[in-house]
């Protein structure tokens, strides 16, 4: 840390990038909240740089609650001098809108293979809505669609790859850049033996770096065994393993139990298969997350700061 920095910090003012890996909200959409809504208003060094207090920091996590409720970005304002927060009960119309509008837009542009258009879309919500939040309404979503209903369509099964090769180009690409401006625990993050999709740990290692994480994936169907060795060459602070498809008979009875026995770290286990399993995942040593990833994400600090 800069001796400018340092100094900002001990005056109770903080850089963008501090307040992005505190909040989990990157700093686009930061800035997208103070020119579109004027939701915060920064200090600014003589240069221009942005500087946050505590309370702004505790009015974009407010934000991010009122989004996480279900709160359309533009209906927030209104909503941030209130001493309570409304119940999800009282935005869901105006939820299911906002996210059903993007969703239709999307399918659209899947459906057309408009990649342009599907960029474009995406790159407005990430441009309003933390990441974290646009996992969960909007990609996930969308996935299950496409999962369900590539049959109904002569072109479904295309469709369905189209969107899965623009999301890792896409999250592909952002993962990469934020990983050379992260400095915090690093995390090896794989999918499970026998576990060919990948979207979901891109979703989830996206998430970790804009939470201060740094990543180190290894992809799909990964075989345990081969863990220890990429430790010994590249330390990591947690395993992050991931898996939706029915597991292998040996999984949780030798292989996972196997890992968890040679490693000095947290093994975490997290997608549907998490939920299915749970109980055996922590019979063999491992930690479940379940399938939420923000839900994930509070689990691993958690574990990591005891």
């Amino acid at each position: 840390m800069t001796t400018d920095a340092h100094n900002e910090q001990e005056s109770g003012l903080f850089p963008i990038r501090t307040v992005s890996a505190v909040t989990g909200v990157n700093p686009i959409t930061l800035r997208a909240w103070e020119r579109r809504y004027q939701l915060i208003i920064p200090k600014r060094t003589p240069k221009g740089h942005r500087l946050y207090t505590k309370e702004d920091i505790e009015r974009i996590n407010r934000i991010t609650a009122l989004l996480n409720q279900g709160m359309a970005i533009s209906q927030v304002k209104p909503l941030l001098n209130q001493v309570q927060t409304p119940h999800a009960g009282s935005t869901g119309q105006i939820t299911e809108d906002v996210w059903s509008r993007y969703k239709d837009m999307m399918l659209d542009a899947i459906d057309n293979f408009d990649e342009n258009r599907l960029d474009n879309i995406y790159n407005d919500a990430l441009s309003l809505y933390p990441v974290d939040i646009i996992s969960s309404r909007l990609i996930t979503p969308l996935l299950q669609i496409l999962g369900k209903h590539w049959k109904e369509s002569e072109s479904g099964i295309a469709q369905e790859h189209f969107f899965s090769v623009y999301l890792r180009n896409k999250l592909g690409s952002r993962i990469q850049h934020l990983n050379l401006h992260t400095t915090g625990p690093m995390l090896l993050i794989a999918c499970l033996p026998g576990e060919q999709h990948e979207t979901g740990i891109l979703l989830f290692s996206l998430a970790a770096l804009n939470h201060g994480y740094r990543t180190l994936i290894l992809g799909s169907n990964l075989p345990l065994e081969q863990i220890p060795a990429v430790l010994e060459k590249r330390p990591c602070d947690a395993i992050i393993l991931s898996g939706f498809s029915r597991p292998g008979k040996s999984l949780f009875s030798e292989m996972l139990p196997r890992l968890v026995s040679s490693v000095d770290i947290p093994v975490f286990v997290g997608g549907a298969l998490a939920s299915r399993y749970h109980e055996d995942i922590q019979s063999g040593g491992a930690i479940s997350t379940g399938d939420d990833i923000q839900s994930g994400l509070e689990i691993i600090s958690k574990t990591l700061q005891s």
